[in-house]
């Protein structure tokens, strides 16, 4: 390497360092108070975030930032694809596949409809769909790191993990009340919980609240839910590419390469060959990619903005949300 290059990197490096140690410090504060008080880290990361949002500005954090809330962000999604194996999905027999896939595209399609209807565009209608539909806040970032820039994009995207956010720690509570007053079986409750509750974690906690059976089947059935990411952020990719250039003037790759890692990762998991202590370290980085990613797009947002959306995103929402619940309980009793 020559000693341009080596200097080159070190300025970089120089420059991004106060911005990524700041979204770290917020990260290491939610996951305290997450741990301790039970509420979605996300959430903590996003709002505390939000409160250090002049270090945005113009100053020394402000290129670190930008590269946090976008690169970082990029790489915990790549990192998602290490908690899917074939072999899981395979285990549950092709029903629960067959309902994934429908849930995440009429779901989906649903919200691209009602968001148009009232008064949002499409691409809105697509983030929170596939946010509600598929794994909550990291298919929302996911989804916003694919499609194209638009100057209301990051308030869309943060509007739209606090939302998720709120409304997936509502249904680890009631979700469960909901399958034992259904008389549900075990196995048919882990397929409820792990299709309707948006983040992984909710569901987990969700699941195995009930039982053993019920949060094994529900882990599988989530996965399978975010297995579902990577179709949906080729389609957002392809409506970047169908809306033209970006302001560079390059074209957007059809699969983004956050993408591409999510799908080699997904395969590697898959052989067998990764160790369990791999495995884990490897989705530890993926969670603390995202958390200290959505901690730099709080950063970067203006509270007093997300204030001003009005009731319809919520509506929006809540909607999208009782509708994936109800549309899994239809499936089930047709025999899905």
């Amino acid at each position: 390497m020559s000693a341009i290059a080596i200097i080159r990197i070190h300025s970089r490096t120089r420059e991004l360092m106060p911005g990524f140690v700041v979204s770290l410090i917020v990260a290491a504060a939610a996951s305290f108070l997450s741990e301790h008080y039970g509420a979605p880290v996300m959430l903590f990361a996003l709002l505390l975030g939000m409160g250090l949002n002049f270090l945005a500005g113009d100053g020394t954090c402000k290129a670190g930032i930008e590269f946090t809330a976008r690169t970082v962000l990029r790489m915990g999604v790549a990192l998602l694809g290490m908690r899917i194996t074939l072999e899981q999905i395979a285990a549950l027999g092709w029903k629960p596949v067959a309902l994934v896939v429908i849930l995440v595209v009429v779901t989906i399609g649903v919200s691209v409809v009602a968001a148009k209807a009232l008064g949002f565009q499409r691409l809105f209608g697509l983030l929170t769909g596939g946010a509600t539909a598929i794994c909550g806040a990291s298919a929302a970032l996911a989804l916003a790191a694919a499609l194209p820039n638009h100057p209301q994009k990051e308030r869309a995207t943060l509007f739209t993990v606090i939302g998720v956010s709120a409304l997936s720690t509502t249904a680890m509570i009631l979700y469960p009340m909901i399958a034992n007053w259904l008389s549900l079986s075990p196995k048919m409750a882990g397929v409820f919980l792990g299709a309707t509750i948006h983040d992984v974690a909710q569901v987990v906690g969700a699941g195995y609240s009930m039982s053993t059976e019920t949060g094994d089947t529900a882990t599988v059935v989530k996965l399978m839910r975010v297995a579902m990411l990577v179709p949906v952020i080729v389609c957002g990719a392809m409506v970047t590419r169908l809306q033209g250039a970006d302001p560079t003037g390059k074209r957007p790759p059809l699969l983004p390469w956050f993408a591409v890692g999510f799908l080699l990762l997904a395969c590697l998991n898959s052989t067998g060959w990764v160790i369990p202590a791999v495995q884990g370290a490897v989705n530890k980085l993926s969670s603390w990619s995202l958390v200290v990613s959505i901690s730099a797009l709080g950063m970067k947002t203006q509270l007093r903005e997300l204030a001003s959306v009005g009731i319809k995103p919520i509506l929006l929402m809540v909607g999208e949300t009782v509708f994936l619940a109800v549309l899994v309980l239809l499936l089930l009793h047709w025999g899905f």
